[in-house]
């Protein structure tokens, strides 16, 4: 993929003594409407589009607002942190986009017994976050989603990668999750130690706007 962004490179050094360098690189707002560009046209060379996008908090809100209203496809948001809680509350469960990921059918709607899917229910989902960093939201989307229904049915190999996928502007290669669905460009900060900074995330870029 050819890249249309040019972000601005500053390296900096973690520590007296320390010898790797850490790059810190700035993508501005043009940056980031190129690369939400990019991972739409992803989607539509796949012919696959998503009933809705599932912004998450916090990094993943801004590019999939933007995606929403470039594309006109709704979207809900699911928090999904594990730093800035108050120690109490953790990431947020979620059943009922599970349950239209799954085509889920209510006991009392079920036409014959033992089926639990039904594909005209299944909804297409797009979960959007700004970076796959170190594959903890995703792996636990994916845990809390198949473990909060029917957790044993062999139904949920034909979900993941299908009817929801997964998406991000960048993908870090040295991430714990390998499945990424849509993404606009791939690093690996194993090879490279990068502090990436987005322009919603309050520190100044010096690139143009």
């Amino acid at each position: 993929m050819t890249k249309q962004w040019h972000p601005v490179t500053i390296v900096l050094k973690p520590g007296s003594g320390e010898i790797n360098m850490v790059k810190k690189v700035y993508y501005n707002w043009k940056d980031v409407e190129h690369m939400i560009m990019a991972i739409n046209n992803l989607m539509y060379a796949d012919n696959w589009r998503p009933d809705y996008i599932v912004g998450l908090t916090r990094g993943g809100l801004v590019p999939a607002v933007i995606m929403s209203n470039m594309t006109g496809i709704p979207m809900h948001t699911l928090d999904v942190r594990f730093r800035d809680t108050d120690g109490l509350n953790g990431p947020e469960t979620n059943c009922w986009m599970a349950e239209e990921a799954y085509g889920y059918v209510p006991a009392e709607k079920r036409t014959e017994p033992g089926v639990t899917s039904d594909p005209a229910r299944k909804k297409n989902i797009l979960i959007f976050d700004d970076i796959n960093d170190s594959g903890r939201t995703m792996n636990w989307i994916k845990e809390d989603w198949q473990g909060g229904c029917l957790p044993d049915n062999a139904n949920w190999s034909t979900i993941w990668g299908q009817s929801v996928r997964f998406a991000c502007l960048l993908d870090n290669q040295a991430s714990n999750f390998h499945d990424i669905d849509y993404t606009a460009m791939e690093i690996n900060k194993a090879e490279t130690p990068t502090w990436i900074v987005f322009p919603w995330e309050g520190e100044r870029d010096y690139g143009n706007f």
